[in-house]
């Protein structure tokens, strides 16, 4: 009897171990970004918003986005820290921004026209993952581009470090924390 009570506790400990690894490596189990290797993080729809952006280019774009971070990167962003400590993941999830014909309809006395816009469908989501050791070559950071749960190709993915190379002096981060 004791070996069986033995038995059950080793193999929960062995399951609560495995489940514990999984998602402190914060990833997935999905696809990985090419190049990177930078899979959709777990849970991260969850985590703390940093800022929001409106990105407009008209006739092409006109998209709200959001930018969150996990536990390590939004302590980054309080204080201040540069460079980002290892660890640190930062997602932009990027909605087209689309008119709310009810809104519209429901504020119509008070702010004639169109005058409300919401967002429709998520376009696509970017991660940002530092580990100075793996990615030293890209400034400590690996990057990632889902549409949906599947990764952009190799040709998209050797885009991303150049593109963060204007903000070098900013660890290659581009968002402001907004408090």
């Amino acid at each position: 009897m004791k070996r069986i009570a033995f038995l059950l506790l080793a193999v929960a400990t062995l399951a609560g171990v495995g489940a514990y690894m999984a998602n402190a490596s914060g990833q997935s189990a999905g696809e990985s970004s090419p190049i990177y290797g930078v899979k959709i993080p777990a849970g991260y729809r969850e985590w703390k918003v940093i800022a929001v952006a409106n990105l407009l280019i008209p006739g092409k774009v006109d998209q709200v986005r959001a930018q969150v971070g996990n536990d390590i990167a939004y302590e980054a962003f309080q204080k201040g820290t540069l460079p980002f400590p290892d660890g640190s993941i930062i997602a932009a999830i990027h909605w087209n921004r689309v008119p709310s014909e009810y809104n519209d309809k429901v504020l119509a006395d008070a702010f004639p026209g169109a005058q409300s816009f919401v967002v429709s469908s998520r376009m696509n989501v970017q991660f940002m993952v530092k580990d100075s050791k793996k990615y030293a070559e890209t400034g400590g950071w690996g990057f990632a581009d889902f549409t949906g749960e599947k990764p952009g190709d190799k040709a998209l993915h050797e885009t991303c470090f150049p593109c963060h190379i204007p903000a070098k002096d900013r660890d290659f981060v581009f968002t402001h924390y907004a408090p």
